[in-house]
Formats: structure tokens, sequence, C-alpha cells
């Protein structure tokens, strides 16, 4: 059996697809918090568990029977650390045999604060003794969708980026890949793949083809990093999502978002979603 955490949320919900498109539900665990919200995965005849980061009394019956977990990092910074070391434990004493990580691109030396709990689980995998394989996630496209709408209403897309180079590419590319890798046999435990767009832009480049694509006048306003935090959070975003969202953007600047391995392409054997594919979808609402 294949678990899969988080399975109720953005990403998890599309690794859940992609797998079943290839076996059959019935060998797919949707591990969840809240069982209640994965009615429709337990209708569509996937094995729903309660899983609960924050509980780790749920993690190993959730887990029991299954050999390949798919361990999607949690959304709590600054508790994640402790939470994946719940859910490897756990992974441990259920049998688990490998856990396949979402971790963060080029985690090892990457300027953005939300690498730093990255390398610690990555660093709990490793000394586990479970087989793991770390899926090292670049940025997502769906990570711009708020700020097409507003470059369009306002006529900007702000950011702290400079001319720095993003290699996004769409949430589903990563599923994809995601799933590819969990139902694979022949890669090697340790193993690590950088993924990342066919294609990088600056924040210059997107507000560009937004406003191609709209017809209205858009521009980039580079800003620094505390400004725009400050813009943002007069925007309504608590503070610290507004930090780490300026943390971000200076990490692009310094090329921290920038990948071209080519990883993800292989692994999904297709190319991946480019930017301006995904701005006309994203102006379509």
């Amino acid at each position: 059996m294949i678990a899969v955490t988080g399975a109720t949320g953005q990403l998890g919900r599309l690794v859940i697809d992609a797998l079943a498109d290839r076996v059959p539900s019935a060998s797919i665990v949707a591990a969840v918090r809240r069982p209640a919200a994965a009615a429709d995965l337990a209708a569509r005849g996937f094995v729903v568990r309660e899983a609960d980061y924050d509980r780790p009394a749920t993690l190993e019956a959730a887990f029991a029977g299954v050999r390949t977990l798919l361990l999607i990092s949690s959304s709590d910074i600054g508790k994640r650390v402790a939470q994946h070391r719940a859910v490897i434990a756990a992974a441990r004493a259920a049998g688990v045999t490998r856990i396949v990580y979402t971790s963060i691109l080029g985690a090892a030396d990457s300027p953005l604060m939300l690498a730093a709990e990255h390398r610690a689980s990555e660093a709990d995998l490793a000394a586990s003794g479970l087989e793991f394989v770390l899926l090292r996630n670049g940025w997502y496209l769906e990570n711009y969708q708020s700020a097409v709408g507003m470059a369009v209403q306002h006529g900007a897309v702000l950011g702290a980026a400079q001319s720095g180079q993003v290699s996004a590419a769409a949430r589903r590319d990563y599923a994809d890949a995601a799933a590819s890798v969990l139902l694979r046999d022949d890669v090697p435990t340790g193993q690590v793949y950088e993924l990342s767009g066919d294609s990088a832009f600056t924040m210059a480049d997107l507000a560009a083809e937004i406003a191609g694509a709209s017809g209205r006048q858009v521009s980039y306003v580079d800003m620094t990093p505390a400004d725009y935090a400050g813009r943002l959070k007069e925007l309504g975003l608590p503070d610290g999502l507004a930090d780490v969202l300026a943390d971000s953007d200076a990490g692009l600047a310094q090329g921290g978002l920038y990948g071209d391995s080519g990883d993800l392409a292989a692994l999904i054997g297709r190319p991946t979603t480019a930017m301006p594919e995904f701005v006309v979808s994203a102006l379509k609402g």
C-alpha cells in the first residue's frame, strides 16, 4: 500500500488523483487530519485514515500495512520539524519501508528561511534507518494566483525579487512527479530530485505576461524586503506569512528559486507547465 499524508490538501489531492490513474484506489491510503473532510475520497474507494501531525498517537495506526509513504511537508511553519519527526517515528514503528518527502528546491544551501526546517527533516530521514527519497520542490506557479488578479486591478506586480529568476511549475506537475516516484521500485535510497519548471522568469517577465494577456497596463514594482513585507501586511496578510513571502522574494533575488536540473520534466515525461499558460488560466479565474 501507498499512503499520502495531507491527502485533502492542494498537493495531496492531486497526488491521490495521479495515483488513482495507475493503481487501484483500495491500495492508496489517504492519511488526513480530519477524515470527515475526506468523505469524497472514501466514496471513491480510497482508504481514509486519521493522521494528525500534532497527535502522534494517530499516526502508527494510519500507516499500518503501508510500504511507501509520501510525507507532504506540513504547512505549520515553526512546528514542522517536530511534526515530521513524529511521522518518521510512527512510520518506522508501523513497518513502512520507504518515505518520500517533499522538501524545497536546493535545500542544502538555499537562502530561504523556509529551507531550515526542510534541512532538519532531511537529516532526520537520513538518520532514520528507513529508505528515503527527497523531492525538492521548487515554487508553485499557483503562488502567483492572487498576484495576477491584483496586477490587473492595480496595474502592478509587487515584490522584492529584483531581477532574480524563478523556475516555477504547476502544482499538478509536482504531484505527477511524486506519483511517479511512489510507483517506482528502482529509485535508490537517498535519491535527491531537484524539481523545477523548464523555463525561468523574473517578476518583470510575469508583469509583462499579465499585461499582454489582459490588455491592461501592468508593471513590476520592486521593493526592499522590509517594505514588501509591510505592504503585504497592509493588504491583510498575517505578519508571519508576510515575512516569509518577503524573505522568499529576497531568496529568489539570490537565485534560491532557480533550477535547471530537468528532473521534473523527466519524471513526468512531458514539459512542465509554462508561466504564460498559467497566466491565461489565472485570468480566466
